[in-house]
Formats: C-alpha cells, structure tokens, sequence
C-alpha cells in the first residue's frame, strides 16, 4: 500500500502543470451559461489587476513584480509577459488613471507615466520604464501592510492601511482606514476598518463598497468578515471596539470611541477573507448581473475547518441594500483540501471576467453564453 501511495505521488509530480490545472477546472462549479478557462500560468502570487486602454493587463504580484500580460490573437488566452517592475515589497495594489500606472508597496506607492506607449516604444524585456514616487508618507509595517488600489472618476487614488495586528488601538491615524490622495494630499475615507483588501464604486450611485477582515481568535463563528457601503466620508465602521453587526471586543469594547458606529450591509462569514471586488459593468453577463457585486474569499486559515474559497455574487436594490447572494464560482475546496485561492476578479472591456489566484499562480478567464 505504501508503494502505491509513492507510485501515485510521483505520477502526480510528473504530470504537466497544464494537465493539473485542467483537471482542477472541473471541479469547480460555475451559475448556468457560464464557462472558466485558464488567461494565463506560472505567475508569482498575483493579486489585484487593471486592464490599459490598448488591453494590455498590469498584474500586482505579492512577490514584488509588476506584470503587463497580452493576448495579441484575441483567443482568450495571454500569449506574452513582461515585467515593468521589480524588487517591490509586496505590490499587491494597482491602478490606472489616464493612461498612467499607479501601484503600491507596504510604504509606498509609484506611478509610471504613459504605461501602453512605453510598452510600444520599448519592446526590449531587458528594459524597465522609469517609476515616480507618488508617497513614501505611510507606515512600513507588513502586517495588513498590502494594498488595494482605486482612482475615482474624479482621478483621486484610494488605497487601505490596515491594522498593524490583529486587535489593537494605534496613534498613527493612518491604520486601519482607507484614504485617499486628492492633489497630494492625503484624506481619510472612512475609520474604523480592520483591513479591507478591496473595495469598488458602485457603476450608478458612485458611492464606495468595501470588504473588511474580521478579527482572529475568538472561535470558528465569530466575528463575520463584512461588506460596507460608505455613504459619507469619515463614517467609522467599528474597529477595534465593535465587530460585524453585534460583537463587542473583549479587550476594547467597552472603551468609549467617541465614533457612531456603522454596521455593514452583509456579514460574509467568520475568516473567509474577503479580498478583492468588482460591479459588473458589462455587456456579456445576464442582464440581472448588471451593476453585481463579485467577491473573492481568499479562504480561512486559523479555522478548525476551512470556509470561503469561492467568488459571491451580490445583487442590491436602488437604495444599495443587499438583495440576494449567490456563490457564483465555487470548489477551489474540495474535502478540506484546498485547490486554489481566488484573490481579485477584474472586469474586462469584452464584458469577460478575469480572476487572479494566488495560490494556483493563474488567472482565470470568466466568459458567458446563453
């Protein structure tokens, strides 16, 4: 028996990579009509993405790399890989505002100007474009330390800082928040955000709808991760008094915050680790998808058994209340065995979804046919 459990481990060492990742494909299972695909293989922990005017798609990888991934036949599959950037401390964060690249590090965050035509310009993969510093003006603590990036239509960046633990109260304002950059000043959004690894502006009523982590250790079930919707700048959503809609802190709650509290709009679930988010704004999903919120769970990892690991579908009515939640992709866990972990969905200008994983290192292609 033990040779045989040997024979299978060094088949399935042997199998193509390619072979691997199609037999993972099937198992997941996908809402009706829709179809999953692989974009592109043998990344390094990617995480957020952006799509350039000209189609190119920039990756943040976790690893320190900034990606810039085409598909020149239009087959639905990447067919080169550049680097534009390295020797970044987890650049997870990115964005793209009139043709300018903008992405993160733990401290800091970059831009580089013109990003599409310098790709024309240069096409030796020896070559990297020149990077502008933006900020160097936040904390360097790793922990919670990654970024999400997002400009606003008016060009104004927001960015996280998460908390630099997992339960604590700091002096340096700038933890646990989202800001924003508005002509090199830096503004608070909103307070009281453990640390919120996505969020988007909602296609119709413009107003800002963000994931939030919830705390580690106080048991399998509690507290719920969250979905927020900000409806005035500066509203406090909590943190570290207050958990999900109704769990005081154990070491901070009965402190009095001077903040009104604001609940959110959907509990997700204790440590599924929401990450990235997009609305839907295309043209190639079912009508009813229209303006839909797609979460990604990263999944669980301080649970006895583990949860999330999948990509939510959230539908709200006019006012933005929550109407409905779908799993719209799941069976990256499969038996407690984990098989992959969605990390950040990305709407695509075909109306087509991409879906980056950082653990499988790939990114999925998400098409629809009625």
């Amino acid at each position: 028996m033990k040779k045989y459990k040997t024979l299978l481990l060094i088949i399935f060492i042997l199998l193509p990579h390619s072979m691997v990742l199609s037999q993972n494909l099937e198992k997941l299972v996908l809402e009706p009509g829709f179809k999953i695909s692989i974009f592109a293989e043998d990344l390094s922990s990617p995480r957020q993405m952006v799509e350039g005017q000209n189609g190119t798609i920039f990756i943040g990888e976790r690893s320190g790399q900034i990606v810039a991934l085409t598909d020149s036949d239009k087959n639905g599959e990447s067919d080169s890989k550049r680097v534009i950037a390295k020797n970044l401390e987890y650049s997870t964060g990115i964005s793209i505002f009139d043709g300018d690249l903008y992405f993160s590090e733990v401290s800091k965050i970059w831009k580089i100007e013109n990003i599409e035509n310098w790709l024309k310009k240069n096409t030796t993969n020896a070559d990297l474009p020149q990077k502008i510093l933006v900020t160097d003006q936040l904390p360097s603590d790793s922990w919670h330390g990654w970024k999400w990036l997002k400009h606003d239509q008016k060009g104004r960046l927001y960015f996280n800082i998460g908390a630099p633990c997992n339960i604590c109260l700091s002096e340096n304002p700038q933890y646990a928040s989202i800001l924003r950059i508005n002509q090199s000043k830096l503004e608070h959004v909103a307070r009281g955000v453990r640390n919120s690894v996505g969020f988007d502006f909602h296609p119709v009523t413009k107003k800002l709808f963000f994931t939030d982590n919830g705390r580690d250790w106080l048991g399998d079930d509690s507290p719920s991760c969250e979905l927020n919707r900000l409806d005035v700048n500066g509203q406090f959503f909590g943190y570290p008094y207050k958990h999900a809609s109704n769990v005081q802190d154990p070491e901070f709650g009965d402190l009095n915050s001077g903040f009104d509290f604001i609940d959110p709009i959907l509990e997700l679930g204790a440590h599924v680790a929401p990450t990235g988010v997009a609305f839907y704004d295309g043209s190639m999903f079912p009508p009813k998808m229209q303006n839909n919120l797609f979460i990604a769970l990263h999944g669980s990892w301080n649970r006895s058994s583990k949860v999330g690991y999948k990509l939510l579908r959230v539908e709200f009515d006019n006012s933005g209340n929550v109407v409905e939640v779908v799993d719209f992709i799941s069976g990256w866990l499969q038996d407690q065995k984990v098989l992959g972990r969605p990390s950040a969905p990305l709407i695509l200008s075909d109306g087509s979804m991409l879906l980056s994983d950082d653990q499988a290192n790939v990114i999925y292609r998400i098409t629809y046919s009625s």
